[in-house]
Protein backbone atom coordinates (compact mmCIF):
# COMPACT_ATOMS: atom_id res chain seq x y z
CA UNK A 1 0.00 0.00 0.00
CA UNK A 2 1.37 3.42 -0.98
CA UNK A 3 1.99 5.86 1.85
CA UNK A 4 -0.25 8.90 1.61
CA UNK A 5 1.31 12.36 1.76
CA UNK A 6 -0.40 15.20 3.61
CA UNK A 7 0.60 18.85 3.39
CA UNK A 8 -0.36 20.99 6.38
CA UNK A 9 -0.23 24.77 6.26
CA UNK A 10 -0.03 26.34 9.70
CA UNK A 11 1.67 23.22 11.04
CA UNK A 12 3.28 25.19 13.89
CA UNK A 13 -0.14 26.19 15.28
CA UNK A 14 -2.35 24.33 17.73
CA UNK A 15 -4.47 22.50 15.15
CA UNK A 16 -1.61 21.90 12.74
CA UNK A 17 0.51 20.25 15.40
CA UNK A 18 -2.30 17.95 16.61
CA UNK A 19 -3.16 17.09 13.01
CA UNK A 20 0.49 16.19 12.36
CA UNK A 21 0.43 13.90 15.43
CA UNK A 22 -2.76 12.25 14.20
CA UNK A 23 -1.63 11.72 10.59
CA UNK A 24 1.72 10.29 11.65
CA UNK A 25 -0.17 7.72 13.72
CA UNK A 26 -2.13 6.91 10.55
CA UNK A 27 1.14 6.23 8.69
CA UNK A 28 1.16 9.37 6.54
CA UNK A 29 4.19 11.19 5.22
CA UNK A 30 3.58 14.62 6.75
CA UNK A 31 4.94 17.83 5.25
CA UNK A 32 4.44 21.11 7.06
CA UNK A 33 4.46 24.48 5.32
CA UNK A 34 6.26 27.22 7.25
CA UNK A 35 6.85 30.88 6.49
CA UNK A 36 10.32 32.33 6.31
CA UNK A 37 10.66 34.33 9.52
CA UNK A 38 13.40 36.03 11.48
CA UNK A 39 12.03 34.37 14.60
CA UNK A 40 10.98 30.74 14.37
CA UNK A 41 8.33 29.33 16.68
CA UNK A 42 8.43 25.55 16.43
CA UNK A 43 7.58 24.84 20.08
CA UNK A 44 4.36 22.94 19.33
CA UNK A 45 6.08 20.57 16.87
CA UNK A 46 9.40 20.21 18.69
CA UNK A 47 8.44 16.67 19.70
CA UNK A 48 8.02 15.80 15.99
CA UNK A 49 11.58 16.69 15.01
CA UNK A 50 12.79 14.19 12.43
CA UNK A 51 9.26 12.78 11.89
CA UNK A 52 7.84 15.49 9.62
CA UNK A 53 9.30 17.50 6.75
CA UNK A 54 9.19 21.30 6.81
CA UNK A 55 9.03 23.28 3.57
CA UNK A 56 9.01 27.06 3.10
CA UNK A 57 6.20 28.83 1.28
CA UNK A 58 3.80 31.68 2.00
CA UNK A 59 0.06 32.17 1.56
CA UNK A 60 0.82 35.68 0.29
CA UNK A 61 2.99 34.33 -2.54
CA UNK A 62 1.15 32.42 -5.29
CA UNK A 63 4.30 31.11 -7.00
CA UNK A 64 5.71 29.69 -3.76
CA UNK A 65 2.49 27.68 -3.27
CA UNK A 66 2.55 26.31 -6.82
CA UNK A 67 6.21 25.32 -6.38
CA UNK A 68 5.44 23.68 -3.02
CA UNK A 69 2.55 21.59 -4.42
CA UNK A 70 4.71 20.50 -7.38
CA UNK A 71 7.57 19.53 -5.07
CA UNK A 72 5.58 17.73 -2.35
CA UNK A 73 2.92 16.05 -4.57
CA UNK A 74 0.46 15.70 -1.67
CA UNK A 75 -2.63 13.49 -1.68
CA UNK A 76 -4.30 15.76 0.89
CA UNK A 77 -3.84 19.43 1.77
CA UNK A 78 -5.05 20.81 5.09
CA UNK A 79 -5.19 24.61 5.21
CA UNK A 80 -4.78 25.54 8.86
CA UNK A 81 -2.78 28.74 8.27
CA UNK A 82 -4.48 32.06 9.02
CA UNK A 83 -4.31 35.19 11.10
CA UNK A 84 -6.55 33.50 13.64
CA UNK A 85 -6.78 35.84 16.65
CA UNK A 86 -10.07 37.75 16.47
CA UNK A 87 -8.97 40.94 18.36
CA UNK A 88 -5.94 41.33 16.07
CA UNK A 89 -8.25 41.29 13.05
CA UNK A 90 -9.58 44.72 14.08
CA UNK A 91 -6.03 46.09 14.37
CA UNK A 92 -4.80 44.46 11.15
CA UNK A 93 -7.93 43.89 9.02
CA UNK A 94 -6.17 44.03 5.64
CA UNK A 95 -3.44 41.58 6.63
CA UNK A 96 -6.11 39.29 8.10
CA UNK A 97 -7.92 39.34 4.75
CA UNK A 98 -4.73 38.61 2.82
CA UNK A 99 -3.93 35.49 4.84
CA UNK A 100 -7.33 34.25 5.98
CA UNK A 101 -9.33 35.00 2.81
CA UNK A 102 -7.14 35.47 -0.26
CA UNK A 103 -4.62 32.92 1.00
CA UNK A 104 -7.28 30.23 0.57
CA UNK A 105 -7.80 31.25 -3.05
CA UNK A 106 -4.08 31.12 -3.78
CA UNK A 107 -3.83 27.63 -2.31
CA UNK A 108 -6.89 26.35 -4.18
CA UNK A 109 -5.56 27.85 -7.40
CA UNK A 110 -2.21 26.12 -6.87
CA UNK A 111 -4.02 22.78 -6.43
CA UNK A 112 -6.17 23.39 -9.51
CA UNK A 113 -3.13 24.17 -11.65
CA UNK A 114 -0.81 21.41 -10.39
CA UNK A 115 -3.08 18.48 -9.55
CA UNK A 116 -6.87 18.88 -9.21
CA UNK A 117 -7.12 15.35 -7.77
CA UNK A 118 -5.64 16.55 -4.46
CA UNK A 119 -8.17 16.51 -1.61
CA UNK A 120 -8.41 19.86 0.20
CA UNK A 121 -9.56 20.78 3.70
CA UNK A 122 -10.36 24.38 4.62
CA UNK A 123 -10.45 25.38 8.29
CA UNK A 124 -13.63 27.42 8.53
CA UNK A 125 -14.88 28.84 11.81
CA UNK A 126 -18.00 29.27 13.92
CA UNK A 127 -17.09 32.99 13.99
CA UNK A 128 -18.69 33.11 10.53
CA UNK A 129 -22.11 32.82 12.20
CA UNK A 130 -21.44 35.89 14.36
CA UNK A 131 -24.78 37.51 15.11
CA UNK A 132 -26.55 34.20 14.94
CA UNK A 133 -29.83 33.83 13.06
CA UNK A 134 -30.71 30.56 14.80
CA UNK A 135 -29.49 28.41 17.68
CA UNK A 136 -27.96 25.88 17.40
CA UNK A 137 -26.12 26.51 14.13
CA UNK A 138 -26.01 24.01 11.27
CA UNK A 139 -24.33 23.86 7.86
CA UNK A 140 -27.22 25.86 6.39
CA UNK A 141 -27.44 28.61 9.04
CA UNK A 142 -26.86 32.03 7.37
CA UNK A 143 -23.59 33.78 8.18
CA UNK A 144 -23.42 37.20 9.86
CA UNK A 145 -19.76 37.66 10.89
CA UNK A 146 -19.00 40.25 13.56
CA UNK A 147 -15.25 40.76 13.06
CA UNK A 148 -12.81 41.18 10.17
CA UNK A 149 -11.60 37.65 11.00
CA UNK A 150 -15.13 36.27 10.66
CA UNK A 151 -15.63 38.10 7.36
CA UNK A 152 -12.35 36.71 6.01
CA UNK A 153 -13.34 33.20 7.07
CA UNK A 154 -16.67 33.54 5.22
CA UNK A 155 -14.73 34.38 2.06
CA UNK A 156 -12.43 31.39 2.59
CA UNK A 157 -15.45 29.16 3.12
CA UNK A 158 -17.32 30.26 0.01
CA UNK A 159 -14.26 30.25 -2.26
CA UNK A 160 -13.77 26.62 -1.19
CA UNK A 161 -17.38 25.86 -2.13
CA UNK A 162 -16.91 27.76 -5.39
CA UNK A 163 -13.82 25.80 -6.45
CA UNK A 164 -15.60 22.55 -5.56
CA UNK A 165 -18.58 23.44 -7.70
CA UNK A 166 -16.67 25.16 -10.53
CA UNK A 167 -13.66 22.86 -10.96
CA UNK A 168 -14.91 19.61 -9.39
CA UNK A 169 -12.23 19.71 -6.69
CA UNK A 170 -12.59 17.48 -3.65
CA UNK A 171 -12.72 20.49 -1.34
CA UNK A 172 -14.23 20.34 2.14
CA UNK A 173 -14.89 23.05 4.69
CA UNK A 174 -14.93 22.21 8.38
CA UNK A 175 -16.95 24.77 10.32
CA UNK A 176 -15.23 24.17 13.63
CA UNK A 177 -16.50 25.64 16.85
CA UNK A 178 -14.03 26.72 19.53
CA UNK A 179 -11.48 24.05 20.30
CA UNK A 180 -8.74 24.40 22.88
CA UNK A 181 -5.77 22.55 24.39
CA UNK A 182 -2.57 23.09 26.37
CA UNK A 183 -1.06 24.12 23.00
CA UNK A 184 -3.47 27.05 22.59
CA UNK A 185 -1.83 30.48 22.33
CA UNK A 186 -1.79 32.49 25.55
CA UNK A 187 -3.68 35.36 23.87
CA UNK A 188 -6.87 33.24 23.62
CA UNK A 189 -9.25 33.53 26.55
CA UNK A 190 -9.14 29.86 27.57
CA UNK A 191 -5.35 29.80 27.79
CA UNK A 192 -5.24 33.31 29.24
CA UNK A 193 -7.37 32.00 32.10
CA UNK A 194 -5.56 28.68 32.71
CA UNK A 195 -2.10 30.25 32.46
CA UNK A 196 -3.21 33.16 34.65
CA UNK A 197 -4.54 30.76 37.26
CA UNK A 198 -1.22 28.92 37.26
CA UNK A 199 0.71 32.17 37.79
CA UNK A 200 -1.58 33.11 40.69
CA UNK A 201 -1.21 29.64 42.22
CA UNK A 202 2.58 29.93 42.04
CA UNK A 203 2.47 33.38 43.69
CA UNK A 204 3.65 35.27 40.59
CA UNK A 205 0.42 37.27 40.12
CA UNK A 206 -2.61 38.11 42.21
CA UNK A 207 -5.17 39.33 39.67
CA UNK A 208 -6.55 38.16 36.32
CA UNK A 209 -8.28 40.78 34.15
CA UNK A 210 -11.10 39.62 31.88
CA UNK A 211 -13.85 41.15 29.74
CA UNK A 212 -17.30 39.63 29.16
CA UNK A 213 -17.83 36.71 31.54
CA UNK A 214 -21.25 36.00 30.05
CA UNK A 215 -20.04 35.29 26.50
CA UNK A 216 -20.91 31.66 25.72
CA UNK A 217 -19.04 29.29 23.43
CA UNK A 218 -19.19 25.66 22.36
CA UNK A 219 -15.73 24.55 23.53
CA UNK A 220 -14.06 21.22 22.69
CA UNK A 221 -10.63 19.58 22.66
CA UNK A 222 -8.47 20.32 19.61
CA UNK A 223 -7.07 16.78 19.40
CA UNK A 224 -10.65 15.50 18.97
CA UNK A 225 -11.37 17.98 16.20
CA UNK A 226 -8.44 17.11 13.93
CA UNK A 227 -9.92 13.61 13.65
CA UNK A 228 -13.03 15.18 12.09
CA UNK A 229 -10.85 17.02 9.55
CA UNK A 230 -9.27 13.77 8.41
CA UNK A 231 -12.62 11.98 8.25
CA UNK A 232 -13.98 14.65 5.88
CA UNK A 233 -11.28 13.87 3.33
CA UNK A 234 -11.93 10.11 3.51
CA UNK A 235 -15.56 10.38 2.34
CA UNK A 236 -16.73 9.36 -1.15
CA UNK A 237 -18.04 12.90 -1.78
CA UNK A 238 -16.81 16.29 -0.52
CA UNK A 239 -18.97 18.43 1.73
CA UNK A 240 -19.08 20.95 4.56
CA UNK A 241 -19.47 19.96 8.20
CA UNK A 242 -20.22 21.73 11.47
CA UNK A 243 -17.99 20.30 14.21
CA UNK A 244 -18.73 21.00 17.88
CA UNK A 245 -19.93 19.49 21.14
CA UNK A 246 -23.47 20.91 21.08
CA UNK A 247 -23.01 22.24 24.64
CA UNK A 248 -22.39 25.92 25.43
CA UNK A 249 -20.38 27.19 28.38
CA UNK A 250 -19.73 30.76 29.50
CA UNK A 251 -16.39 32.36 30.23
CA UNK A 252 -17.57 32.35 33.86
CA UNK A 253 -17.83 28.53 33.73
CA UNK A 254 -14.29 28.40 32.37
CA UNK A 255 -13.05 30.66 35.18
CA UNK A 256 -14.82 28.74 37.95
CA UNK A 257 -13.49 25.33 36.87
CA UNK A 258 -9.98 26.68 36.30
CA UNK A 259 -9.65 28.25 39.74
CA UNK A 260 -11.29 25.20 41.35
CA UNK A 261 -8.67 22.92 39.77
CA UNK A 262 -5.96 25.05 41.39
CA UNK A 263 -7.78 25.16 44.74
CA UNK A 264 -8.48 28.91 44.52
CA UNK A 265 -11.56 31.17 44.85
CA UNK A 266 -11.99 32.93 41.52
CA UNK A 267 -13.90 35.88 42.96
CA UNK A 268 -10.84 36.88 44.99
CA UNK A 269 -8.65 37.16 41.90
CA UNK A 270 -10.72 38.12 38.83
CA UNK A 271 -11.33 41.77 37.92
CA UNK A 272 -13.33 43.03 34.94
CA UNK A 273 -11.82 45.36 32.32
CA UNK A 274 -14.31 46.99 29.89
CA UNK A 275 -11.45 47.52 27.41
CA UNK A 276 -11.31 43.75 26.89
CA UNK A 277 -14.87 43.57 25.55
CA UNK A 278 -15.10 43.20 21.76
CA UNK A 279 -16.43 46.11 19.65
CA UNK A 280 -19.10 43.72 18.32
CA UNK A 281 -19.65 40.74 20.61
CA UNK A 282 -20.70 37.30 19.47
CA UNK A 283 -23.10 36.31 22.22
CA UNK A 284 -23.70 32.60 21.78
CA UNK A 285 -22.28 30.04 19.39
CA UNK A 286 -23.66 26.52 19.66
CA UNK A 287 -23.07 23.68 17.19
CA UNK A 288 -25.58 21.26 15.77
CA UNK A 289 -23.17 18.50 14.78
CA UNK A 290 -25.82 16.06 13.53
CA UNK A 291 -24.31 15.78 10.04
CA UNK A 292 -20.81 15.12 11.41
CA UNK A 293 -22.20 12.40 13.68
CA UNK A 294 -24.31 10.73 11.01
CA UNK A 295 -21.97 11.01 8.00
CA UNK A 296 -18.50 11.00 9.59
CA UNK A 297 -19.30 9.00 12.71
CA UNK A 298 -17.52 11.70 14.72
CA UNK A 299 -18.15 12.36 18.41
CA UNK A 300 -16.08 14.42 20.87
CA UNK A 301 -14.19 12.29 23.39
CA UNK A 302 -13.12 14.92 25.96
CA UNK A 303 -15.68 16.97 27.92
CA UNK A 304 -15.39 20.70 28.61
CA UNK A 305 -14.58 20.15 32.28
CA UNK A 306 -11.95 17.51 31.47
CA UNK A 307 -10.42 19.89 28.93
CA UNK A 308 -10.23 22.84 31.32
CA UNK A 309 -8.75 20.77 34.14
CA UNK A 310 -6.21 19.28 31.70
CA UNK A 311 -5.17 22.77 30.59
CA UNK A 312 -4.82 24.05 34.17
CA UNK A 313 -2.66 21.06 35.13
CA UNK A 314 -0.44 21.61 32.07
CA UNK A 315 -0.03 25.30 32.89
CA UNK A 316 0.67 24.63 36.56
CA UNK A 317 3.53 22.38 35.44
CA UNK A 318 4.68 24.90 32.81
CA UNK A 319 4.74 27.87 35.19
CA UNK A 320 6.49 25.74 37.80
CA UNK A 321 9.22 24.90 35.30
CA UNK A 322 9.47 28.53 34.16
CA UNK A 323 9.85 29.68 37.77
CA UNK A 324 12.51 27.08 38.49
CA UNK A 325 14.43 28.06 35.35
CA UNK A 326 14.23 31.74 36.29
CA UNK A 327 15.54 31.05 39.79
CA UNK A 328 18.34 28.91 38.42
CA UNK A 329 19.25 31.64 35.93
CA UNK A 330 19.37 34.25 38.71
CA UNK A 331 21.89 32.12 40.58
CA UNK A 332 24.26 31.84 37.63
Amino acid sequence: MNTKTALITGVTGQDGSYLADFLLEKGYRVVGMVRRSSTENFGRIQHLHGQIELKQADLLDQLSLISLIEQVQPDEVYNMAAQSFVPTSWVQPVLTAEFTALGVTRLLEAIRLVNPKIRFYQASSSEMFGKVRETPQTETTPFHPRSPYGVAKVYGHFITVNYRESFDLFACSGILFNHESPRRGKEFVTRKVTYGVARIKHGLDDKLQLGNLDAARDWGYAADYVRAMWLMLQQPEPGDFVVGTGIAHTVRDLVQISFDQAGLDWEEHVSLDPNLIRPAEVDQLLADGTKAREVLGWEPQVSFEQLVRMMVDADLALVGNESASARQGALL
